[in-house]
């Protein structure tokens, strides 16, 4: 079988997909082993803690091996794919079956010292540059095969001999010097459940353990009755059924692993409960005139105007006046750090989970801007398309839980943010209006704040301002 024309088998690896992201599992892949791919094409589908993404490779070339399956966990700097630079379809390898195939024949032996460099594309995404090929390659060691006669088993998996066949699975033979791990993700996991790490065989290349190794392995232990992951100290060993790192069903009840963007969600909101000494004010609010104000925009022509939008105007406003809510506390420097800018996020519930998209520069946005901003930023939500910087940078919240049908709550702030402006629904209510008792649409609002950078003072100015113009939409005049 020929290799690339001119020699070279280049390895991609997981970049850095910024804002601390040490891990993504593959959700799709685009190409196959075989395919010829071109610089900058996209070549998987991964899912982080923050969005979904689709990583190009940049070489161009034959894919001559995959790494790792869909739903695979790998960490930042861990291998995707090799690709044969400058091979056609007609040198490139066969297509194979299974995740990996191919990674046998990559040539060992790299260019002539006079050869010139594949050319790079440059920094696609965060983390890794392009513009210069690495001086040498990985040599890959060959599979060790197991004959397994009718059925197959790594680590806890079965495969019949009827299903098509899946990449080489290692014999695990325990060892006694440094085991083949990346992740601390992972060796934290196999610690908490006393997996001894020496006695399994990793599916990545060379034998890497990944984080799919120690869950197969906890959940095959599981599936076997109590067969232990490991020793315990003075008990020969713990049963693993009860805390298999995947979905796991027991007498108990189901657990269900903190990951991907309810574990990044929880991440945040427990920091922000430790390190932010939050208090919240409320108050009721007639938005009768503000809603009257919104139909009267919308009468007029042109693009729709939303609520949430001009609760953001009203939002960027109350800042410019009270500007001490849209700063951050750096606590190594024990600075308040008044920022310039308001980048509004807003709460958006998705399929995937809860997920705050930031809009930039609200403060220079008019209110059709912000709609539409809101608008694309929504969609993009729900579609599972935000960029880790679509949902980072924010500067201040804005949290409509209105949408629920609840009236008010006390949110827990966005960390590294100061604070978040709560609405509720808006529900026709008893209402006293120039001296006499009528049917008004009222709102409740909340603004739950960091105490650290402002009194309550400050918190109620701004609070008693939003309210303001939500009565009377004509204050804002005065600042337009």
């Amino acid at each position: 079988m020929a290799h690339a024309s001119d020699g070279r088998s280049m390895e991609f690896k997981l970049p850095d997909l910024g804002e601390g992201l040490t891990e993504a599992e593959i959700v799709r892949w685009l190409v196959e082993v075989g395919d010829v791919v071109a610089v900058d094409q996209p070549v998987v589908e991964v899912e982080t803690a923050k969005a979904m993404v689709e990583v190009p490779c940049p070489y161009g070339g034959v894919v001559t091996a995959r790494f790792g399956e869909e739903g695979t966990e790998l960490p930042v700097g861990a291998p995707l794919v090799t690709v044969a630079v400058g091979a056609t379809a007609a040198d490139g390898p066969a297509r194979a079956s299974g995740t990996g195939a191919g990674a046998d024949e990559a040539p060992a032996a790299g260019p002539p010292a006079a050869e010139k460099k594949p050319e790079g594309s440059g920094n696609v995404l965060v983390g890794y540059g392009t513009s210069e090929a690495p001086a040498r390659r990985r040599r890959v060691r060959p599979e060790r095969r197991v004959a397994t006669g009718a059925s197959g088993r790594a680590n806890g998996r079965v495969r019949d001999a009827g299903q098509p066949s899946g990449p080489a699975v290692r014999t695990a033979e325990p060892v006694d010097g440094p085991v083949s791990v990346i992740s601390p993700l992972v060796r934290r996991l196999a610690r908490q459940h006393d997996l001894d790490l020496r006695e399994l065989a990793g599916s990545g290349p060379d034998g890497l353990i990944l984080r799919a190794d120690v869950e197969y392995a906890l959940r095959a232990a599981a599936a076997q009755g109590g067969r232990t992951a490991g020793r315990a100290a003075g008990t020969g060993g713990v049963p693993v059924a009860a805390t298999a790192a995947g979905a796991a069903t027991s007498s108990d009840g189901t657990r269900v692993p903190l990951k991907g963007v309810r574990g990044a969600v929880a991440d945040k909101l427990s920091r922000s409960r430790r390190e932010i000494p939050d208090a919240t004010c409320w108050v009721d609010a007639d938005a009768t005139e503000l809603m009257r104000a919104r139909t009267a925009m919308n009468a007029s022509g042109g693009p729709k105007i939303s609520l949430v939008a001009l609760l953001a105007r009203i939002c960027t406003a109350a800042l410019a006046r009270f500007p001490e809510l849209n700063s951050t506390v750096d606590t190594e420097a024990r600075e308040i750090v008044r920022l310039d800018g308001v980048h509004l996020g807003f709460a958006a519930q998705t399929d995937r989970g809860l997920v705050v998209p930031v809009v930039r520069d609200a403060h220079a946005r008019d209110a059709e801007s912000l709609t539409a901003e809101f608008a694309r930023l929504t969609e993009a939500g729900r579609a599972g398309r935000l960029t880790p910087g679509e949902l980072t940078g924010g500067t201040f919240t804005l949290n409509n839980y209105g949408v629920f049908g609840v009236d008010g709550s006390t949110p827990i702030i966005n960390h590294p943010e100061a604070a978040m402006l709560g609405v509720g629904r808006i529900v026709p209510k008893p209402w006293v209006h120039e001296g006499e008792l009528a049917v008004r649409q009222v709102v409740q609002l909340s603004l739950t704040f960091d105490h650290r950078v402002c009194d309550g003072g400050t918190a109620g100015g701004f609070l008693r301002y939003v309210a303001d113009c939500v009565e009377q939409p004509a204050v804002l005049l005065r600042t337009l």
